[in-house]
């Protein structure tokens, strides 16, 4: 008798941290590859150190944290905190070496060759430079500074979460004693990037730092500056928030978003070259382990990239900027009921405009016949026209809605703001579940039409945020099919009460029974390829993490199921184990736009399933937050899902391979004729654009200031 195979053993597994920064080295990827326009190279570089704040700033603290409650638990790959822990620094450090090597060895000097020159020390500008210099600290950067100096009668100063500061060592002048520590945050509310003269035909900036660190001497007037090295900390910024004990959500938060600011210091970045004596007093003052500590050959903290990339006059190495085309069923209709009744219509950003969704709210607020707005927001702009058409529906007399998450994390002020601005403007605000977040993307309007109660459902896999659905691949559908309008109403009624429906009639949600419902459809695969027939799976999200569907999924592997899975990050899955996952496929697309959609394929054997849904194979997202899977059932639709899936599959420009040992690489291109997905979908819509001779919705283009959640945490 053949003995069972243990699917769960450590050895099948990734780590999370280890994965989710082997996810962050395919992004330093394209910064170093040459085929992508400069300023796009720049870009990726500085999203991998925004991705890194992120990770310090809640993995490995929530690390730090299990290391100092004893908490000794291995994780599903079988590391404990603390051996995850030296992992993660060693992992990380050697990240970091290879970001400043990209922007010292190939980034700047071919930014210097295309006419930008970025000046790495104030000791190398010229006399006229300096004399600029000099002028612009005393007019516009002096009287914000506020320098600090440490004596017996001033403590140390407490140095905010990422903030960039300069640290001196001073001595009085004509005197020998001991020198005395101070320091200066470099103010955020300044352009940290200073234009200065330069050679005729190019241009020559600066940092703000080193403008400050030049004229530091002018801040302590009757000091000596023995030395002056900018540094800067991270801290712990995950929140802790008894939800339970709490009387009120919002206040709570509130709160506890302001102590993010002072949490712990857990990692710490200095200048290369620092003076060891300034060193020591640093750490000391801050407890920072050496390990904790990075040393950094070029500015510190690169997301000042993206203030780079927005400089004006570049557009000739950035990528031709791409406008979302008009969604042609919306089009042809001036009402976007009239639209939705005709057919279910399913949308797919950012290759198609986001505004039909925006519309969605602005006509259902103005329309006589509308009755009710009910609507998720886990994230929305910074000027969100949906918020404004939420709050005007309300004023219209509407019953509008809207649960709002407070605790989408590093959004958790922003929503607070909107919050508040919805119930002023008479919206009834649900702020999020004790215990869970609300994750899933949907709403819902109620109207009155001469043959009684209508009820129009929008359904995502991504936020409701018009600047991220510039940035994001996500999949939006509308539909007016009773049964979805019927869920979606015991969705809403859940949300704001204790109403739970006996039935469902197509929607599953997380975290009652999505799980259960994966695990079934992925068992079906496994027992239609034991009976003999074709067992298939293809499945695309964010990270994949959850044990219990791995192991699913190796199950079904052995019994012959063909799984590809596209992962944009994290993957604890070991894909190609003989006689555990050698049927199994992993890849990653890391391209101009973010990999943000969820899409589930089984193939049912020929009665052929696609899901979309707001939820990655995730723990948190299957049993910690309410998610929303629901079916493309509409055979046209379902056509252009699985065209979607087919391009992912066949991509030989951006895709990677994930290889057993937890490494990616990327496909051998010699000899193939390339294909990008996103090319090919940017190309489409614009075909499609030319054909039908229609304008985008929204003609501007979106250039963020940073890219957004490129993180791990959607």
């Amino acid at each position: 008798m053949q003995k069972k195979k243990d699917f769960t053993r450590p050895e099948y597994f990734l780590n999370r941290e280890l994965s989710w920064l082997a996810f962050n080295e395919r992004i330093l990827g394209e910064a170093r590859d040459k085929s992508i326009p400069l300023f796009e190279r720049i870009k990726f570089l500085s999203i991998t150190a925004s991705n890194l704040d992120e990770f310090f700033m809640v993995r490995v603290a929530s690390l730090k944290d299990m290391v100092e409650a004893g908490y000794d638990k291995e994780d599903i790959a079988g590391m404990k905190p603390k051996e995850q822990l030296k992992r993660v620094s060693e992992a990380t450090h050697a990240l970091v070496n290879l970001q400043y090597s990209t922007y010292n060895r190939s980034l700047l000097p071919l930014l210097d060759q295309n006419g930008l020159h970025v000046v790495e020390s104030h000791e190398d500008l010229n006399k006229e430079q300096k004399k600029y210099v000099d002028r612009y600290f005393e007019e516009n950067v002096y009287p914000v500074l506020t320098p600090m100096a440490v004596d017996s009668s001033r403590p140390f100063p407490l140095i905010r979460n990422k903030s960039l500061n300069i640290g001196a060592l001073l001595r009085k002048k004509g005197e020998t004693q001991e020198s005395e520590f101070a320091t200066v945050q470099v103010p955020s509310v300044l352009n940290r990037i200073v234009e200065v003269p330069g050679e005729e035909g190019s241009r020559t900036i600066i940092l703000l730092e080193e403008v400050i660190e030049r004229n530091m001497p002018k801040l302590f007037l009757n000091y000596e500056v023995l030395c002056a090295h900018p540094f800067r900390i991270m801290r712990n910024a995950d929140l802790s928030i008894d939800e339970d004990e709490a009387e009120d959500l919002l206040k709570e938060i509130e709160r506890q978003v302001k102590k993010r600011q002072w949490g712990e210091a857990i990692r710490l970045e200095v200048e290369a070259g620092i003076n060891k004596e300034l060193l020591d007093i640093i750490t000391h003052e801050l407890e920072i382990e050496d390990e904790d500590i990075f040393k950094i050959k070029g500015p510190l903290d690169l997301t000042v990239l993206m203030k780079v990339y927005g400089l004006e006059g570049f557009t000739h190495l950035k990528n031709e900027p791409f406008v979302p085309v008009a969604v042609e069923e919306f089009a042809e209709e001036d009402s976007v009921f009239d639209a939705i009744s005709k057919q279910d219509i399913l949308m797919h950003h950012p290759y198609q405009s986001f505004e039909p969704v925006v519309d969605f709210i602005r006509q259902a607020a103005r329309d006589k016949d509308v009755l009710a707005i009910k609507q998720t927001l886990y994230r929305v702009s910074g000027n969100s026209p949906i918020i404004a058409a939420l709050a005007q529906a309300a004023e219209n007399g509407k019953q509008v809605t809207v649960l709002v998450e407070l605790k989408a994390r590093f959004d958790e002020e922003n929503n607070i703001v909107w919050a508040r601005k919805l119930e002023k403007a008479g919206c009834h605000v649900i702020y999020g579940l004790v215990g869970l977040k609300t994750h899933s993307k949907i709403t819902l309007v109620v109207r009155r039409e001469s043959d009684g109660i209508r009820r129009y459902v929008h359904l995502a896999t991504g936020n409701y945020n018009d600047a991220t659905a510039k940035l994001y691949t996500d999949l939006g559908l509308f539909t007016c099919k009773e049964p979805v309008g019927e869920d979606a109403t015991a969705v809403f009624n859940m949300l704001s009460g204790y109403s739970e429906p006996l039935n469902w009639n197509c929607l599953s949600l997380a975290p009652l029974w999505m799980k259960e419902r994966f695990l079934f459809l992925i068992e079906r695969e496994t027992k239609n390829a034991l009976a003999g027939q074709n067992g298939r799976i293809i499945a695309k999200m964010n990270s994949l993490c959850d044990r219990d569907v791995i192991v699913a999924l190796y199950q079904a592997s052995q019994a012959g199921v063909k799984i590809d899975l596209i992962v944009r990050g994290i993957c604890c899955l070991r894909p190609g184990i003989p006689g555990i996952s050698d049927n199994i496929t992993v890849r990653s697309i890391v391209g101009n736009f973010l990999e943000h959609s969820r899409i589930y394929y089984f193939e049912n054997g020929g009665e052929e399933e696609y899901y979309l849904s707001s939820a990655d194979w995730m723990p948190r997202n299957l049993e910690r937050r309410v998610e929303i899977l629901f079916p493309v059932s509409e055979p046209a639709l379902q056509k252009k899902v699985g065209e979607i899936l087919d391009c992912q599959l066949r991509d030989t420009l951006k895709a990677q391979y994930l290889k057993p040992d937890g490494t990616y690489d990327k496909i051998d291109k010699r000899g193939k004729v390339l294909f990008g997905s996103q090319n090919y979908f940017m190309e489409e819509a614009r075909k499609h654009a030319r054909k039908n001779k229609k304008d985008a919705y929204d003609a501007r283009v979106f250039i963020p200031e940073k890219k957004p959640e490129y993180g791990e945490e959607e």
